[in-house]
């Protein structure tokens, strides 16, 4: 890797890093999950881009794909996971998480089931229309990027949905100390 390379990597990181990484920290403070979800999900979207990451890698050699960029590590925009890292992974992990139960049941559901559509549906039309980094090498392109997201995508979830508590058990962890402090209040 040259130092043009380098510094073209890092242009690259300074374009899409500081956005990302702005959306997520609002999305943390708006669903304000516990240390016990939050590193689960963090782990779950580590998973999916690392998932991503060998999709693209094996693309590139089996010549399903590339990357048309110059300023490519391993022909890889390694800044470019950073978004099914933390907004696709983790993000929506959590945002599953927090309405799984109660009245918003639907939009989990809806995130849990639409998010590898839509990336499919994405990933399809930028490369069909021009509006992508990513060049087809081969027919196979468009079934691999099929094959792809409900892969990383549900591997992340079933490793956050393990390691990570249920919503309810945290509330009923929680309720003991409430009651507590109610009744040193009283007192």
């Amino acid at each position: 890797m040259t130092m043009q390379d380098f510094y073209g990597l890092a242009v690259l990181f300074s374009i899409a890093a500081p956005f990302t990484i702005i959306v997520y920290l609002i999305a943390l403070l708006l669903i304000r999950p516990p240390l016990r979800v939050f590193f689960p999900s963090l782990l779950g979207g580590l998973v999916m881009g690392i998932i991503n990451l060998g999709f693209d890698l094996a693309a590139y050699y089996a010549h399903w794909w590339h990357y048309s960029l110059k300023e490519l590590f391993w022909h890889l925009p390694l800044p470019f996971y950073m978004i099914p890292i933390l907004i696709y992974g983790s993000m929506i992990y959590l945002l599953v998480w927090r309405f799984w139960r109660g009245r918003w049941h639907w939009l989990a559901r809806v995130l849990l089931f639409g998010l590898p559509i839509f990336g499919i549906v994405r990933d399809i039309v930028n490369v069909a229309i021009g509006a992508s980094y990513v060049v087809w090498d081969s027919f196979l392109g468009p079934l691999m990027t099929v094959v792809m997201w409900p892969v990383m995508f549900y591997a992340g979830y079933l490793l956050f949905a393990r390691l990570a508590p249920s919503r309810q058990s945290i509330e009923a962890d929680q309720q003991p100390d409430d009651e507590a402090s109610v009744q040193k209040a009283t007192q």
